[in-house]
């Protein structure tokens, strides 16, 4: 694998290359699907911008939360920090780097008060939102296994990294558990693609990709080899997000297919 190329003299990591291209594929998808079911795609466009803010911003706020021992270390010792570069080496030794479910809970938040401070319809447009979020992963999981990271444990038939960012995960066999995940992403769209198309779900694709994401991710995490993530009765911090998100996503769900046959009778 190979974490980075050189373009015009300047080193592009392959996990912001795979990021780049994922959103841009994203912007043309949500547009053009707003456009072809009578929404504003403009304020579609507007949307998924402001959503990658959230993305980033929550992303490594998260982050922060899983490496207590950082925050501590910063903490005890600031009389270290002397000057503004050691400013700045210090927030990026806590926030440096990303949760992919504390991006996921920035962009979500970050839409809906988009769309109530413009009076839109959040079911409407979550709908075609919630569609991009597992091709956008597909083509993050990729970049990751380009680089290295979010490796997988160590498996005799695994693959070997000898260039990876992480220098942990070099020269052992590990197993792909990124590709595995963006194989699952690719599908989870097509599967979400055909259900809204039939329309069999209008305004639950969100709930649905909350219900179904969460079930491979807590599996998955079983098959990480990176442990510094975070850990809590034995689970990682996605494991028990994912159940969160699960419970939260079942019950919605549940309330609204009851409150829809309330409405009909």
């Amino acid at each position: 694998m190979f974490p980075s190329f050189v373009l015009f003299g300047k080193e592009i990591s392959m996990y912001a290359a795979c990021a780049l291209v994922g959103a841009l594929l994203i912007l043309l998808f949500t547009y053009k699907m707003a456009k072809k079911h009578g929404l504003d795609e403009v304020e579609m466009l507007f949307m998924m911008l402001f959503s990658f803010c959230g993305v980033l911003l929550f992303s490594h706020i998260l982050y922060a939360f899983t490496v207590p021992d950082r925050i501590w270390a910063v903490l005890t010792h600031l009389d270290k920090i002397k000057s503004f570069n050691d400013f700045v080496n210090a927030v990026s030794l806590i926030f440096g780097g990303s949760v992919f479910y504390g991006g996921l809970i920035g962009a979500i938040l970050v839409f809906f008060i988009y769309t109530k401070v413009r009076k839109l319809s959040f079911g409407d447009y979550s709908d075609i939102g919630a569609l991009a979020i597992p091709l956008f992963h597909f083509f993050g999981r990729i970049g990751c296994f380009l680089s290295g990271c979010c490796y997988g444990v160590e498996w005799e038939h695994g693959i070997t990294y000898s260039h990876s960012i992480v220098e942990s995960a070099n020269g052992v066999p590990r197993f792909p558990v990124q590709l595995v995940e963006a194989g699952l992403n690719l599908l989870l769209f097509f599967l979400l693609f055909y259900i809204y198309k039939k329309g069999k779900a209008n305004h639950k694709v969100l709930a649905l990709y909350l219900l179904i994401y969460p079930v491979y991710r807590f599996v998955l995490e079983f098959f990480r080899g990176d442990a510094y993530r975070g850990f809590l009765f034995g689970l990682s911090t996605s494991q028990l997000i994912s159940i969160v998100l699960f419970v939260i996503s079942l019950i919605w769900l549940i309330v609204n297919h009851f409150k829809k046959q309330r409405i009909n009778n």
